[in-house]
């Protein structure tokens, strides 16, 4: 599990392999990972984009930016909280994530990336 607070918007991540949807043998290594964004300011925000930088057990990364989270782009008021389950396949049976949303605070001008902070990737068998 990672957590990190920016401008006070929190993220939590927690990531668990996804062994019915892997296969080892032919270097696929299939990971899910719940995100938990909560306002914990005093201004409702909008996440608008995403950012993520992926990173395999042999150093490739692979940037992934868009539009939202699953497809929306959640206004969050003061003390509300988003929840998303998403995935993410690696050639390695390790690596990490990690990256930020883009927030528009919604009755003000402006914005600000809210870092999401680092989270392993790891098939149980794995790490030590």
């Amino acid at each position: 599990m990672s957590e990190a607070t920016t401008e006070g918007v929190r993220i939590r991540s927690t990531a668990f392999f996804v062994p019915e949807r892997s296969a080892p043998a032919r270097g696929v290594y299939f990971f899910a990972y719940r995100m938990e964004i909560t306002n914990t300011g005093e201004q409702p925000v909008r996440l608008m984009t995403r950012h993520w930088i992926i990173t395999n057990g042999q150093g490739e990364v692979e940037e992934v930016r868009g539009e939202g989270v699953i497809g929306s782009q959640p206004l969050l008021g003061p003390g509300e909280s988003f929840a998303y389950t998403s995935a993410c396949p690696l050639s390695t049976p390790v690596g990490t994530m990690e990256g930020t949303y883009y927030m528009e605070y919604e009755d003000a001008e402006g914005g600000f990336d809210a870092v999401i902070a680092p989270f392993t990737l790891a098939a149980p068998y794995a790490l030590n």
